[in-house]
């Protein structure tokens, strides 16, 4: 993996990546496992050409026109995959999923206007995150300059349920009292206990948290707590989203076809956001199988990139 790959993760966050088909609704009564839940299980596929966040300028518009939505993804196409001078670029367009584009404008649908509700102090943050981002392009100083999903430790939450622009699938397997979400992405693993245990102790932290689940009628609600803070990381595209040691997390899956998932997350920290804000994010079924995301902590990109900048600085001298 490459820092250049994240200057276009960086406009994704504002301009683009696809929101499948909207969810159907009035579906007729769900499948049910064998002990009567219902059925969730499978291989899905959250991919999105849809921004996290509405562009601005277009303030409380919910959709676009099919003018608009043709220039966002000439937009993407371009920033991804056309040529410029003196830029190796990154994968090229066959590694890349474009997934379902629509209308939306944005994955946030509350609060109305699509924006992150950032306080003063957390869009500080998320400036001197991008300047020390930017700085990093130029070579980082230590492996502290790169990104969890860099170092191949995780996407943390939300932005482990947040597509990508490859590996959004997700696998979903269910046993009595236990949902399992595996998610091809940095191969992350989420089980969810739907037996009312009690949580760990406060000091229990966890990069992906600590997750709780139970049904409302045939909703899946998922509320997640515990994360601990180092998981805490923005700036470098949608993809990678944590909200560190505040965060409390809700989410709601139904299945609402034989082959889509109404998913949504509501994220709560009083400490970065001035309000709740909540996603939407339709699954879709795909064939599967998911296939190995071979990356670990100990990936040899990171030494050689740390040697490379600073061979580039002795040089520069």
């Amino acid at each position: 993996m490459s820092l250049r790959r994240w200057t276009w993760l960086i406009v994704l966050a504002g301009i683009g990546i696809p929101l499948a088909a909207a969810a159907q609704t009035g579906a007729s009564e769900p499948p049910r496992t064998p002990w009567g839940d219902p059925d969730l299980q499978g291989f899905w596929n959250n991919n999105s050409a849809v921004p996290l966040e509405r562009p601005a300028n277009l303030g409380e518009r919910v959709t676009l026109t099919a003018e608009e939505v043709e220039q966002r993804a000439e937009q993407r196409r371009n920033l991804l995959f056309g040529r410029r001078e003196g830029d190796t670029g990154s994968y090229n367009e066959f590694w890349f999923e474009h997934g379902q584009d629509n209308n939306r404008s944005s994955l946030i649908v509350d609060p109305p206007d699509g924006r992150l509700p950032l306080t003063p102090e957390a869009r500080n943050d998320l400036m001197a995150s991008m300047g020390r981002l930017f700085r990093a392009m130029g070579g980082p100083d230590s492996y502290m300059d790169l990104s969890l999903w860099d170092r191949c430790i995780t996407r943390s939450m939300p932005g482990a349920m947040i597509p990508s622009s490859y590996n959004a699938n997700i696998q979903i397997l269910q046993a009595p009292g236990h949902v399992a979400l595996l998610v091809e992405m940095i191969h992350d693993v989420r089980i969810i206990p739907l037996d009312g245990r009690r949580r760990p102790q406060e000091g229990v932290r966890q990069w992906l948290g600590n997750s709780r689940g139970h049904w409302d009628g045939d909703t899946l609600v998922v509320e997640t707590t515990h994360f601990t803070e180092k998981g805490k990381q923005r700036g470098i595209g949608r993809t990678v989203f944590g909200v560190g040691g505040n965060l409390r997390l809700t989410e709601r899956f139904m299945r609402v076809s034989d082959d889509t998932i109404d998913y949504s997350f509501t994220v709560e920290d009083d400490s970065m956001f001035t309000q709740p804000w909540t996603a939407a994010i339709p699954m879709n079924r795909i064939e599967g199988p998911l296939f190995e995301y071979a990356c670990h902590e100990g990936n040899y990109a990171i030494a050689n990139m740390l040697r490379g900048a600073r061979v580039a600085e002795s040089e520069a001298k």
